[in-house]
């Protein structure tokens, strides 16, 4: 089953989502604020992505962090410890397949060579 990750009322969900219904893809929506996020799914998240690219440092959530806690921020333990505390810090969508690299982040071009590929 293909799941995508993410917080409901972001606006590249919403385009993420409108993408995957407009070409028909089944899919489950994973909302980290509702269905939660475990330590587990997000070390496997880190494993292949790494914690950098999975650390939205360019969203608001980031820039409302004190500096102090900011520069805390050095590896993918401390990383991980601000995601599971704070799930909207994630970059997002998160595009999971069965058998195939995760995707971070949308576009339409990006989306319809993850799916050509299938």
């Amino acid at each position: 089953m293909i799941t995508l990750y993410g917080i409901k009322n972001c606006d590249t969900i919403k385009k993420a989502r409108r993408w995957l219904e407009d070409n028909g893809v089944d899919y489950r929506f994973h909302d980290y604020r509702v269905d939660g996020l475990d330590n587990a799914l997000l070390h496997a998240f880190i494993s292949e992505l790494g914690w950098e690219a999975l650390l939205n440092t360019r969203g608001t959530t980031w820039r409302k962090l004190d500096e102090a806690t900011r520069n805390q921020i050095t590896d993918a333990s401390s990383a991980a410890a601000l995601m599971i505390e704070m799930p909207a810090i994630i970059k997002r969508p998160l595009l999971c397949a069965p058998g195939k690299p995760m995707l971070l982040g949308f576009s339409e071009s990006s989306y319809t060579q993850f799916f050509n590929e299938v």
